[in-house]
């Protein structure tokens, strides 16, 4: 059977967390959107176990709040440990909340996509076609037309203004575009196995790496009630004799883990692989998540890096379907994304170098050199935390004479709580989506109608910053309070009258005094917008 086809604005190939985030953040801006994911049910048991603050960030601007409790837990400590149970590095999961969450979440994968799945439902400009795979696109003029089929052989053809696969690791799309994903030649097989005790233990730390070097494993939270237990293959054993309940359960002897305390939910064998994708858009097409980019789970920032994929793409897509940017805002997309993932993918793979190394004398070597560095930084009172992301280096940022980033953009922007009149949120909450242009001042001494207009058609929110301890009664239009104390200091460490801030929470950039932040948005207007918004400014 042949369908008539259908047309949005949007059609995402695969319906993963990546899909299904950037499925609710463009409809959220009005956007049709249309699915179309081969598998006719979601997978039943959890892949990624966590995601950064920055992530919950972004799905909370997509309906999903609540998190921390329903379908998660903060991530807390994660704890590396070798063979002799001596502590070479340790990590404060509650250090810091800049995003306004937890630095680490903790989650249980399949309760994520029913909550995401469950809000698409509910939205009348998403349609989700399951069962169905995609078998030919074909770009004519500024649509795209997608063919395909269901499980029976029937065909089904739709069109879509721009198609974003969404599809993973061996994606349709990414072969369409002609990409190749690079392998950057770090591989190692692990069996992972997903657990739920039936005693009521407690684990101190939360999450742990043992550096056994006859036996790399780990024991990390999956979310309330469920536990993840991953085990290196080793010399001398072959994936099928390891991917087995029998090997399983000797395995998890090593977690006080048995069939008499505890229920094995899946156990499965891993590769892990590291690359990413050369070319992420090309005429309508465009990539995101796995499909981009693939990296160990080391740094916990798979999902977490296709989730900011999500986020920087749905405000270009909205931005160009409104005609009101132009189409150097995919190519923005691709070098600054491909560029902020690759650091993650580097401190993804160096962090496995060290966690898989299973030669004794090497791993020994290893051992001293972090037990060193620890000592160190408890001498000096710092932490052993260090990020796996880096500020923005490439895309639509101000820049300094140089060429280079002018700080702080592509630094991520704080979020804290903020209030007006009755209501007190956090910052993202209150504002709303877009474009924010930050400041302590009156924006009428800083913005002439130019300036405004330019705003407008951004899309972007201008809001003054009152001081903590202000009532919130006497916050009027545009202006919230600074309750915690967050956002002029934020400011005032960036030596800044005024703040443009990306919808995906970036900084675009930072302007001082009247006249540079009117060059500020007359710059960012001009690098963002399609050419004739700019002539009209």
């Amino acid at each position: 059977m042949t369908y008539p086809p259908t047309h949005s604005d949007v059609l995402i190939v695969g319906y993963g967390p990546v899909g299904q985030l950037l499925s609710l953040l463009l409809a959220d801006r009005g956007r049709t959107v249309t699915v179309v994911e081969r598998w006719p049910q979601a997978y039943p048991m959890p892949r990624a176990v966590a995601f950064d603050g920055e992530g919950a960030r972004t799905l909370s601007a997509a309906g999903i709040g609540g998190l921390v409790g329903r379908i998660g837990e903060p991530s807390g400590e994660y704890l590396w440990r070798n063979a002799d149970g001596q502590v070479l590095l340790h990590i404060d999961g509650a250090e810091r909340k800049l995003a306004g969450w937890p630095e680490s979440t903790s989650m249980y994968q399949p309760a994520l996509e029913a909550e995401m799945e469950a809000r698409g439902a509910k939205l009348d400009n998403i349609t989700v076609h399951r069962g169905h795979e995609v078998v030919a696109l074909a770009e004519d003029g500024d649509t795209v037309e997608v063919t395909a089929v269901d499980r029976d052989g029937g065909q089904r053809r739709f069109t879509a203004s721009w198609v974003v696969g969404c599809d993973g690791a061996n994606s349709f799309v990414r072969r369409a575009l002609g990409s190749e994903l690079s392998d950057l030649g770090f591989s190692h097989d692990w069996l992972v196995c997903d657990v739920v005790h039936h005693d009521d233990r407690v684990f101190e730390p939360n999450n742990l790496q043992i550096c056994d070097p006859a036996r790399p494993r780990t024991s990390v939270s999956a979310g309330p009630g469920n536990r993840r237990y991953e085990f290196m293959r080793v010399a001398g054993e072959t994936i099928e004799g390891l991917n087995t309940p029998e090997a399983s359960w000797e395995l998890l002897k090593l977690f006080d883990a048995t069939p008499d305390n505890s229920t094995l939910r899946r156990h499965h064998v891993y590769t892990f692989k590291a690359g990413y994708a050369d070319r992420w858009h090309g005429g309508r097409l465009v990539l995101a998540g796995d499909a981009a980019h693939l990296m160990p789970p080391f740094a916990g920032q798979g999902m977490s890096s296709g989730f900011r994929d999500a986020g920087a793409l749905a405000w270009r897509l909205d931005a160009l379907l409104a005609g009101a940017a132009g189409p150097q805002v995919l190519d923005d997309y691709e070098e600054e994304r491909r560029t902020h993932v690759k650091w993650a993918i580097t401190m993804s793979v160096n962090l496995g170098r060290i966690i898989c190394q299973t030669d004794p004398k090497a791993a020994a070597d290893r051992d001293l050199v972090m037990q060193a560095a620890a000592e160190r930084a408890a001498a000096r009172g710092e932490s052993q935390q260090r990020s796996p992301l880096q500020p923005l280096a490439k895309g639509f940022l101000r820049r300094a004479a140089n060429g280079r980033p002018a700080r702080p953009a592509g630094s991520l922007s704080p979020q804290a709580t903020v209030a007006r009149g009755a209501h007190s949120a956090l910052f993202d909450e209150v504002v709303g989506l877009g474009f924010v242009l930050l400041t302590a001042d009156d924006p009428a001494a800083l913005l002439g109608d130019g300036e405004r207009q330019a705003l407008d058609r951004l899309g972007a929110h201008t809001v003054r910053v009152l001081p903590a301890g202000t009532d919130p009664a006497q916050a009027g239009p545009g202006e919230v309070v600074d309750v915690d104390d967050v956002y002029l200091p934020f400011l005032a460490g960036a030596g800044a009258t005024a703040v443009l801030i990306r919808p995906d929470y970036y900084v675009y950039g930072a302007a001082t005094g009247a006249d540079d932040v009117r060059a500020l948005i007359r710059e960012a207007h001009s690098a963002f917008s399609a050419p004739a918004a700019v002539a009209a400014v």
